[in-house]
């Protein structure tokens, strides 16, 4: 009798060990945004090409500060076409972030600020269905996101231009997808503002 509680005690006892056993030898990948170390903004119109760039090496967390560098002017009453290019430059070669933008369109949208005393407008080009998911498919959905985009200007003035990536933001909310950022939630993957001269 003494024997079968013994053993019975020994099989749960061994049960409970192994049960309770640690498993740091195989932790959970955890799945960390991806660095942007540059950012590029183009706009093409007015016979040329004006760039915005900011490029920080160690991304936007790290100690060492930013760079940031505007090519030029933009040109009153004219409209340029607007791209955005994310690169992780401390991988060799440079890893292009738009292609994960891309396949992720559903979680991703670029808001372009202007402050009132710059007098430009933007509007999206680009919408989720432009682009294919991780698996090759069509996004169904029209919702922008923001890789390309257009910059119009009117008279000329002084101000910035504040362009920000957020991820999953809501995309249904009021105002949104016209982009406006106020009531887009999620998180922040980028965020810069450029001087701007209109002349």
């Amino acid at each position: 009798m003494n024997t079968r509680k013994l053993l019975s005690t020994l099989i749960v006892g061994g049960i409970l060990f192994a049960s309770c056993s640690s498993d740091d030898d195989n932790p959970v990948p955890v799945n960390e945004e991806e660095l942007i170390t540059k950012m590029t903004v183009s706009l093409v119109g007015g016979g040329g090409t004006v760039t915005l760039v900011v490029a920080d090496e160690d991304g936007a967390d790290g100690p060492v500060a930013p760079v940031i560098t505007v090519s030029g002017n933009l040109t009153a009453n004219t409209t340029y076409t607007g791209s955005v290019e994310l690169l992780n430059e401390s991988e060799s070669p440079a890893e292009l972030i738009n292609e994960e933008i891309e396949a992720e369109a559903d979680e991703h949208q670029f808001f372009y600020e202007a402050s009132s005393a710059l007098n430009i407008t933007t509007a999206y080009t680009d919408k989720e269905s432009d682009y294919k998911k991780e698996d090759g498919t069509s996004f169904t959905t029209t919702n922008p996101v923001g890789l390309t985009f257009t910059v119009t200007t009117t008279d000329a003035g002084t101000g910035t231009l504040t362009v920000t990536l957020r991820h999953q933001p809501n995309k249904a909310a009021d105002g949104v997808a016209a982009g406006n950022i106020a009531n887009a939630g999620g998180d922040t993957d980028i965020t810069q503002s450029f001087d701007i001269t209109v002349q």
